[in-house]
């Protein structure tokens, strides 16, 4: 089965440096084919015949062997990135008009009612649940307005890994290649 590994806070600020090279080469040495990176934001697309479940606590553990710290990493099946992307309004897009981004929920936050609970102000966005992600678009001139900057406040936000549109419709499109 095709996987999507999303490595969440690497090589951002103080986070952990992870060099893309050295993930793959990681992934390959736990046995995974197929392995692929996306960017430098760690992205990693890649088959292995092991469950979802038993790939995060694999790659949770060489991760901190390998880098010394805790790197929280999403494992979400070809199928459910591929769901996520197609939910996303076509005409959505990341421009100087605009900006669309797609956070991929970690199981225990995975529930429709996240949404209501963020501390966003909604007449300044569309944002909606998706099984899997809450996906935003907002107009420039509303970004301030919107405070969609404090999410990273609320209790949820350690339990989410955040895309772009377009790094979520190339990982979509990398997971469709046979």
């Amino acid at each position: 089965m095709k996987y999507v590994a999303l490595l969440r806070g690497i090589n951002v600020g103080k986070g952990a440096r992870v060099p893309m090279k050295t993930l793959k080469a990681l992934l390959e040495g736990l046995g995974l084919s197929d392995v692929a990176t996306y960017l430098n934001s760690g992205n990693a697309i890649f088959s292995s015949s092991l469950s979802a479940l038993d790939l995060t606590r694999l790659l949770d553990d060489e991760l901190e062997r390998a880098f010394g710290e805790k790197i929280p990493t999403l494992v979400k099946t070809s199928a459910e990135v591929i769901a996520i992307a197609d939910s996303i309004p076509s005409e959505w897009g990341s421009g100087e008009g605009e900006q669309t981004y797609v956070a991929y929920l970690f199981s225990d936050v995975d529930k429709p009612g996240l949404v209501s609970e963020l501390p966003v102000k909604m007449e300044f966005l569309t944002i909606f649940y998706t099984p899997g992600a809450i996906v935003w678009n907002i107009r420039r001139e509303n970004y301030n307005r919107s405070h969609i900057t404090k999410i990273v406040g609320h209790s949820s936000y350690a339990r989410m890994t955040t895309r772009n549109v377009n790094t979520a419709r190339k990982l979509a499109a990398l997971c469709a290649e046979s």
